[in-house]
């Protein structure tokens, strides 16, 4: 299961575009989590971290750009953080020292102010001391706790933290929640923030027809029926040749983290469009990095108005295009009606209950020795490989250890055709199931288990088993 979330004291950081919201986020929270990038408007999505200072634990939330502009963005942005405001404990309001008290920041203080929650100014870019007093003057006449800072040079963190400290409840009891984290990845604009806010009930993913808008991966825990879960949503994943922005590029390197960090992997595709090339692509990277994943076919609603035996199809092009892997569990839903979202948990479920399955070894041996038979033995150099026995590790999705004489005999369309043997008969289809060989080790028998060797040429074969 992944790791518990606790119920803390919540700090946002808002204010406008290229003031450095982000670069203190990123201080806070000792990451690099939030792109930072000298644009304006980067920040599209709510970026949440939990961080430690001093003994105390707490969250920070760091905002999109608050602007005045008509775009598409800013307006979704301007309607996104007040519905954020209101889940926090307290408010940092970062200013621009350097330009000075500018008319958006009023609307910002008006803002914070009507949430009635703690609110401080941070004047950020205060870069020499002998400036503090100058670059702090002008932000005086809202009353409010003003900090002079430079988050360049570190400067003045401490004491914003020391105001967070006195603003924050840390003696409220912490409440855990842990689940299944699921990533939601794929390529731009086929749905992923629209699912999202469809399974947790708000806005809080920006959702635009504009390719490119989640530039983060954000991690909210949710509950579906019984169940606990953390979702992921991350920047959508194009070719590379296609990146052309220093934003894309490092948008894809959080995609490809949050695969890693996932128990399982729902792979969001376009289905009137069908799955592609970089979809398959994607598809690669989730198995090399061994995850239990889910194709989900979106805009079904859609795709069953624009063609004839629409799930016939899409099925039919998920066999070609991900001719490398068959078998992969798929589901059809429509982010934007809600539709099959029911069915999608049930085929989680399933998933996740394959990819925790304990197989005895006693079984796995039982099985090793007529797959064995089946198939001619691995060469190495002029000597059969003989194996001993199978055992599961404890590494999710399922992997074995196959024990042999000559490890390195045993070729990886033999490892295929034990993973696929393995698959059929534990019900594991669809599943990345992985085979490991080692070399027998040379201990003494004992009475857990023999390890008289199995020649796979022989039909009197022998497989040692380990008692569970």
């Amino acid at each position: 299961m992944s790791s518990p979330v606790k119920k803390v004291p919540r700090v946002a950081i808002i204010g406008r575009p290229n003031v450095g919201k982000s670069t203190l986020f990123n201080l806070l929270t000792r990451s690099r989590k939030a792109v930072v990038k000298n644009q304006p408007g980067v920040t599209r999505d709510i970026q949440m971290g939990t961080t430690e200072w001093w003994g105390k634990e707490f969250e920070v939330v760091d905002t999109g750009g608050l602007t005045n502009a008509s775009d598409e963005f800013s307006v979704a942005i301007k309607e996104q953080v007040p519905q954020i405001v209101e889940t926090v404990d307290s408010l940092l309001l970062i200013m621009d020292g350097r330009s000075g008290l500018v008319p958006e920041d009023r609307d910002i203080v008006k803002l914070a102010m009507h949430s009635g929650k703690p609110v401080a100014i941070v004047v950020n870019k205060v870069d020499q001391p002998h400036q503090e007093d100058l670059m702090k003057a002008e932000f005086y006449e809202f009353g409010l706790d003003t900090f002079a800072t430079s988050f360049e040079r570190q400067s003045g963190v401490d004491e914003v933290i020391e105001w967070i400290f006195s603003q924050s409840d840390f003696e409220a009891e912490a409440e855990e929640m842990s689940g299944i984290r699921l990533a939601i990845v794929g390529k731009p604009n086929v749905g992923k923030s629209s699912l999202c806010n469809h399974l947790i009930n708000s806005n809080r993913m920006l959702v635009s027809d504009t390719a490119g808008t989640t530039i983060d991966s954000i991690e909210i825990p949710f509950s579906y029926g019984e169940t606990d879960y953390i979702l992921v949503d991350t920047a959508g994943l194009r070719r590379s040749s296609k990146r052309k922005e220093d934003v894309e590029i490092i948008s894809a390197f959080k995609s490809y983290d949050a695969i890693e960090r996932a128990d399982v992997v729902l792979l969001v595709i376009d289905g009137t469009e069908g799955p592609t090339v970089q979809d398959a692509k994607t598809m690669q990277f989730i198995l090399e990095k061994h995850k239990a994943v889910i194709v989900v076919a979106n805009k079904s609603d859609r795709g069953k108005l624009e063609m004839s035996a629409y799930r016939s199809t899409f099925r039919s092009q998920m066999e070609d295009v991900f001719h490398f892997y068959q078998d992969v569990p798929m589901t059809f839903i429509s982010a934007k009606t809600g539709s099959g979202i029911k069915d999608m948990f049930a085929l989680i479920d399933k998933v996740w209950g394959q990819v925790n399955m304990r197989i005895k070894t006693s079984k796995l041996n039982d099985f090793f020795v007529k797959s064995i038979r089946s198939a001619p033995a691995p060469v190495y150099g002029s000597r059969n490989v003989k194996f001993y026995y199978l055992t599961q590790t404890k590494q999710t999705p399922p992997s074995f250890i196959a024990f042999a004489n000559h490890p390195d005999g045993v070729t990886p369309s033999y490892k295929r055709f034990l993973s696929k043997r393995i698959q059929a008969e534990f019900g594991l289809e669809g599943i990345p199931v992985r085979i490991y060989c080692m070399k027998k080790s040379s201990k003494k028998k004992n009475s857990k288990y023999s390890e008289e060797s199995v020649d796979v040429q022989k039909s009197e074969i022998e497989v040692a088993v380990v008692h569970d």
